[in-house]
C-alpha cells in the first residue's frame, strides 16, 4: 500500500470545534490522501484514506446517513 509522506501535513480542524477541550478530528490533504487524526494525540495514529473515500464519507455525513460506518 502506498503511504503519504504526513510529516508534511498541514492539519487543520472543523471551525465548528472549539478550543475547551471538546472531542475533536484533525484532517489534512497530503499527495491527493485524506489523513484523520485525534486533535488531543497530535502524535498518535493516523488514518489515512483516499480521496474519494474521503468525499463519500463527507457526503454521507452531509446527507444524515450513518450506513458508511
Amino acid at each position: 500500500m502506498i503511504s503519504p509522506d504526513i510529516s508534511r501535513a498541514v492539519w487543520r480542524k472543523s471551525s465548528r470545534s472549539s478550543d475547551n477541550g471538546g472531542q475533536c478530528v484533525e484532517v489534512a490533504k497530503v499527495d491527493g490522501w485524506a489523513a484523520i487524526r485525534d486533535s488531543k494525540n497530535q502524535d498518535g495514529p493516523v488514518i489515512v484514506v483516499s480521496r474519494h473515500e474521503w468525499l463519500a464519507f463527507r457526503a454521507a455525513l452531509a446527507a444524515g446517513r450513518d450506513d458508511s460506518i
